[in-house]
């Protein structure tokens, strides 16, 4: 980077130089005697040429590195003690609030007002818990997803008002902080978000001595749940420091816990190993799957235990799969750009399922971020007419960032450039700077019931299969992840149409086969109203599937999984827009896993039973080079 700084600055200096007002044959042309030299020096320069004057006023290549470097190794530095938010959006937010808010004395009084009201109601709570102890009727109601205070204990005297002083606060500023006229959304966003946040630190639910619950454990064991609090603490900040993985992750290994569909890496490339999984019938269809998962973590959450992997029953389904599995970049991986994911990632990898297959279609499979990057290349495939893709799924895979909730907190001018100058330093996104923002999203659930469960009930949820894949965490590269924010989230240039393949725009209304698209009704990641917003962009026929659960639970809906349903149409092309409200309240619940839906949906557009190809071994240069999972996904 300091390099092509320097160069650019060179490429502009001499531009510049080319241009100026010193001797050049324009000048001579137009009069001026070549043994004359045209001086614009203004007073107290004279005897100085033009050119030797521009020397003196342009920035020297020194100084401009050194601001650059300086810079951004500055925030880089910065951004390790604040988990990557940038401080100057944030102070930008809270002064656009504060600002806005000081001129509107109609919103303080209206606030001053509310204030009184609230301590009146909790002044009238408290007189009616002397009368009644136990039995008074709430002045305020916890949201639907609180559950902090749920429990019997919370409604004991003088727990009671603990839990609705707080919540009495937590709504008051939630008032402060939205409807200011004149502030921006995003920054009314983010001083709720950050407000909300400090707030929670102070929520009675995560003290000892304020939570009835952890008294009363307390009291009945004799100390002993602080005992093991305290143990489960220092366990876990032996696997921080350490950086090992968390306790009980030893229970699930790739390879035989996790990622054990048998099959072949079939193909291996600096960014990618290509797997192809055995047959698990003696027909499959005509048309195999590829699979493209997010790059933000490994491939293997489509893979997980038997009895809820996906590509698992996909096969018994009877399919042929191909998976990509990504590398995991390191720093010397600092320059591969969103175009080398989608050519080295998809496009090779559709060249070797074509080849090995013998077939002129398959089915595209992306999930998350791999949706994104799997729909880019089908548009361009479309655009250039390469027919191969027969139908597009996408799980909770966005194209139009417009509304991708509460990550767009994080994505501003600001925060992106600090973002950069993090990843510039490292050549990466670190697996625990990515973390911190997704646990900030979701603090009650992820950060303070968690440390309320392990630190002061001493309790130690057992792991899961799904929890012990999200400690598997990778990170991203410098060039592709700043693409990303910049050309996706901040400028929604791919929704928009002014993505580029090729140096040509590409754009979602090309994409003409049939699509299947899932939404989960609880995702953080990719909210369900952004993943719908599919509808609006595309010119060909949507299957769109809502199931129950948040971004990765959701997906993970095996047949058999308790508490699953989900809703589910298909739109023609030409089919007038249906909002999702409207949408949700016309489409009738169905119970159970979604799978069997994908599956009957993808084999309804499928061809004949064929006998299954052959695992790998094709060309000289298609050949299997080892049994799945491959290598790629042990990497740390």
């Amino acid at each position: 980077m300091c390099s092509q700084a320097i160069e650019g600055h060179s490429l502009a200096g001499s531009q510049v130089a080319g241009n100026g007002k010193g001797a050049c044959p324009a000048d001579n042309a137009a009069g001026v005697p070549a043994d004359k030299t045209v001086s614009s020096a203004p007073p107290g320069h004279a005897g100085f040429a033009a050119e030797e004057l521009h020397l003196f006023e342009r920035d020297s290549y020194a100084s401009t590195a050194f601001q650059e470097i300086l810079d951004r190794s500055f925030h880089a530095f910065a951004a390790r003690s604040t988990a990557g938010l940038s401080p100057s959006a944030l102070a930008g937010a809270w002064a656009d609030w504060a600002v806005h808010l000081m001129s509107s004395p109609g919103k303080q009084v209206q606030l001053t007002e509310k204030a009184a009201k609230k301590a009146q109601r909790l002044a009238q709570y408290a007189a009616k818990c002397v009368d009644h102890r136990n039995h008074a009727s709430l002045c305020i109601e916890p949201l639907a997803q609180d559950r902090r205070f749920r429990g019997k204990a919370w409604q004991q005297w003088p727990f009671n008002l603990m839990y609705q002083s707080f919540l009495l606060n937590q709504q008051w500023w939630h008032n402060a902080t939205t409807g200011v006229r004149g502030v921006t959304k995003q920054h009314e966003n983010v001083v709720e978000f950050a407000t909300r946040q400090m707030l929670d630190v102070f929520s009675p639910s995560n003290y000892a001595f304020t939570n009835p619950e952890v008294i009363d454990a307390t009291l009945r064991q004799g100390g002993q749940n602080l005992v093991r609090g305290w143990q489960n603490f220092m366990e876990d900040w032996d696997h921080a420091v350490s950086g090992r993985k968390p306790e009980g992750a030893e229970g699930f290994q790739v390879g035989t816990d996790l990622a054990a569909t048998p099959g072949k890496v079939v193909y291996h490339n600096r960014l990618i190993e290509l797997i192809q999984y055995s047959p698990a019938t003696e027909k499959v269809h005509a048309e195999p799957i590829l699979i493209v998962p997010a790059w933000i973590m490994k491939y293997y959450i489509l893979d997980l235990s038997a009895h809820n992997s996906l590509v698992k029953y996909l096969t018994e389904q009877g399919f042929t799969v191909f998976m990509v599995s990504w590398k995991n970049p390191d720093p010397d991986d600092r320059d591969l750009g969103m175009d080398d994911y989608r050519t080295l990632g998809v496009m090779h990898a559709l060249d070797v399922v074509e080849t090995i297959t013998g077939g002129e279609h398959i089915h595209g499979v992306g999930y998350c971020l791999g949706g994104t990057l799997l729909s880019i290349a089908a548009a361009a495939m479309a655009r250039d007419g390469d027919s191969r893709l027969k139908s597009l799924s996408l799980f909770a895979a966005q194209v139009d960032f417009t509304e991708a909730g509460e990550l767009m907190l994080f994505i501003n001018e600001s925060q992106v450039a600090f973002l950069e100058d993090l990843m510039w330093e490292q050549g990466f996104l670190d697996t625990k700077q990515m973390a911190g923002a997704f646990q900030l999203l979701r603090s009650n659930d992820l950060i303070w019931s968690r440390m309320v469960h392990d630190y002061l009930m001493g309790d130690r949820a057992g792991l899961s299969d799904l929890m012990a894949w999200n400690a598997d965490a990778t990170r991203m590269p410098y060039k592709m992840h700043s693409q990303y924010l910049r050309q996706l989230f901040l400028n929604n240039d791919f929704a928009e149409g002014r993505y580029q393949v090729a140096g040509r725009p590409v754009t979602v209304s090309d994409i003409r086969v049939p699509t299947f698209v899932v939404g989960t009704e609880r995702d953080h990641v990719a909210p369900w109203y952004s993943v719908y917003k599919f509808h609006l962009l595309a010119d060909t026929e949507v299957t769109f599937l809502l199931t129950n659960g948040g971004h990765n639970a959701g997906i993970v809906s095996e047949p058999g999984h308790p508490r699953r349903h989900y809703r589910v149409t298909t739109a023609a092309h030409d089919d007038p827009y249906m909002d999702p409200d409207t949408w949700t309240a016309q489409t009738g619940e169905k119970q159970g896993s979604w799978w069997p839906e994908f599956a009957n949906w993808l084999k309804s557009r499928s061809g004949e039973l064929v006998t299954p190809p052959p695992v790998g071994t094709v060309t000289p240069e298609l050949k299997a080079i080892c049994d799945a999972p491959g290598t790629y996904v042990f990497q740390a």
